[in-house]
């Protein structure tokens, strides 16, 4: 079947470009991302993937990412090994577990 329907959708200038930027990378077109998703709503009969609203905690963490003065005051860490060094505790002298 050839494609002839249309979705129009405003998107934020700025999410559409760095999607564009991901998508291209892995040689995907918006055109065929969208085509990806409905294919999948589709197949699953509903959205491919878990919406939920967001517990208080996850709510304090994006506000927290949003606002440009306590973003700033975050830590940061260079790779990932240093950011599960500082966020999951080692116990003794055991190894660490690669993930």
């Amino acid at each position: 079947m050839g494609k002839t329907g249309y979705i129009t959708a405003r998107i934020e200038p700025k999410l559409k470009a760095r999607a564009a930027r991901v998508l291209a990378t892995v040689g995907v077109s918006t055109t065929d991302a969208i085509t990806m998703f409905l294919r999948q709503v589709v197949l699953r009969n509903g959205i491919p993937f878990e919406v939920r609203v967001p517990n208080a905690e996850t709510k304090k963490a994006i506000e927290e990412l949003e606002n440009p003065a306590t973003r700033s005051k975050l830590k940061r860490h260079a790779t990932t090994d240093e950011l599960f060094a500082d966020a999951v505790p080692r116990k003794g002298n055991q190894a660490r577990r690669r993930i």
